[in-house]
């Protein structure tokens, strides 16, 4: 059997598969999050607990051996280790936003804009180089006695295989440090955030993707496993998204927009992030929002509504929600892809005493759609579409999506991360599977041509009433 490992922000996942991609298991641990202040810290032996007793559990179930795993999680944030990847401070999440004041500081300045030119990232406060410059001016002492600063899956890499030293692969590094045409560190980068004196900290790019052999913990001795690409390329590859053209969009707590590409622009609007891949010249142009689930969730609390219930409910209102219009910015951090606006934040328009919760929630998802389609757009979507995340779970919600996106979803359910992390170790390795076969949609959802056409039209009022939001957001 294969087994692939996701180690998510709240949720450690393990799913076996057997040679065909049929899973076999699937196992999962939830793992904290401390939040206080804009502070999101999560407690790397919990983590690093929590793969192991996932992977004893799959393992546990499926009394097979296991041909080889692959390993993706979460990106960005800051995991200091000392030199056997044991933790030296609690590990700042892709979530923490404490470092918020230099972005803004970068952005008036025009470093954010310079960075943004030369590796094609747009820096935002839960990345390394603004936290690591953050540690770097309040808790130097943590960075004194750090071996490396990683990313979560190279935390596991490395405690999982003993191995002698942190690396790193190109899909982590690509934020923000990586120069995407060398695939290596851009120093000029790093000098204009002020961080050559602690440039021995970013672990080496291990390009290909680093291989080894677990000591015996969760996997047995032996087992050989491979480090990366990291969550949203994994599920590129978990989704068959390999194609130029071709994208995925991950409906989760927030979207996330991927469209494959040879091309390297670097001269639009500074936002999003370009993924180098495995493959030298092929990346992701990435589209991560802060929009998404998250929105929907706060009006299903706000008007009592269950989950269970917005299915039934998106079927008894009709395209526009007579009338009721949302611009779902809800983050407290504004957006960042397909644009950057700190300050935005979610507007309700068109209600009134004869609003009903169902108008609200088509409403939002209508929102997020429209959002969704601008970030795939910004991304340079040509082609076929994927669609997963626990979004999907909704089938009135995709027909909804497909209608506002004007296009076809290819829904792909399932471990799609831990999936793609193993086609990943697969090639690494040298190991053939049927590609088509492991990234086999569960359900095609198609658009109807005249609500299509409907939401067309309401994508442009979308974008008018956001360029307005933006402009009140700057005043």
């Amino acid at each position: 059997m294969y087994v692939g490992i996701d180690v998510g922000t709240s949720m450690v996942k393990a799913a076996a598969f057997d040679g065909t991609g049929r899973a076999l298991a699937v196992g999962s641990r939830p793992v904290g999050l401390a939040l206080h202040e804009g502070f999101v810290e999560q407690d790397m032996e919990e983590v690093y607990a929590a793969v192991v007793a996932v992977l004893q559990e799959v393992t546990g179930q499926v009394p097979e051996p296991v041909e080889l795993a692959g390993l993706t999680g979460q990106g960005d944030g800051v995991w200091l280790v000392d030199a056997e990847g044991r933790p030296v401070r609690a590990a700042a999440s892709w979530m923490d936003g404490r470092a918020h004041e230099l972005v803004d500081q970068w952005l008036a300045d025009g470093t954010f804009e310079t960075v943004f030119r030369r590796t094609g990232s747009a820096m935002f406060p839960g990345c390394p180089g603004p936290l690591l410059a953050w540690l770097d001016r309040h808790e130097p002492k943590a960075l004194d006695t750090a071996r490396a600063a990683v990313y979560c899956k190279d935390m596991v890499f490395q405690r999982l295989t003993g191995a002698s030293r942190a690396t790193t692969d190109v899909s982590d590094a690509s934020m923000p440090f990586l120069d995407p045409r060398t695939r290596m560190y851009d120093n000029r980068v790093v000098e204009l955030l002020g961080l050559t004196h602690r440039r021995g900290l970013l672990a080496p790019v291990s390009d290909p993707v680093a291989t080894g052999a677990t000591r015996g913990e969760g996997l047995p001795a032996g087992t050989r496993i491979a480090n990366g690409p990291y969550d949203l390329p994994a599920s590129a590859l978990g989704a068959g998204v390999t194609t130029p053209g071709d994208g995925l969009l991950i409906v989760g707590t927030c979207l996330a927009a991927l469209v494959a590409t040879t091309d390297l622009d670097l001269d639009g609007e500074p936002a999003g992030l370009y993924i180098s891949t495995d493959r030298p010249g092929h990346r992701l142009r990435a589209m991560p929002a802060m929009v998404g689930t998250a929105a929907l969730d706060w009006v299903l609390s706000t008007t009592g509504v269950r989950h269970d219930e917005v299915d039934d409910l998106l079927a008894s209102t009709p395209p526009g929600a007579h009338g009721v219009r949302v611009l779902p910015y809800f983050a407290p951090s504004g957006e960042r892809a397909p644009f950057v606006e700190p300050r935005l934040r979610a507007e309700l328009t068109g209600v009134s005493l004869e609003s009903t919760p169902a108008d609200l929630i088509r409403a939002t998802c209508e929102g997020i759609g429209y959002a969704a389609r601008h970030c795939l757009e910004a991304a340079g979507l040509t082609g076929s579409l994927a669609v997963c995340g626990g979004g999907t779970r909704s089938g009135a919600w995709m027909r909804l999506l497909a209608d506002v996106l004007g296009r076809p979803l290819r829904v792909v359910e399932g471990e799609v991360g831990a999936r793609g992390a193993v086609l990943a170790a697969a090639e690494r390795y040298g190991v053939e599977l049927d590609t088509a076969a492991w990234t086999r949609p569960t359900a095609i959802v198609e658009p109807d041509p005249g609500r299509a056409t409907y939401y067309a039209k309401g994508y442009d009022d979308h974008l008018a009433r956001l360029q307005e939001a933006r402009d009140r957001a700057r005043a």
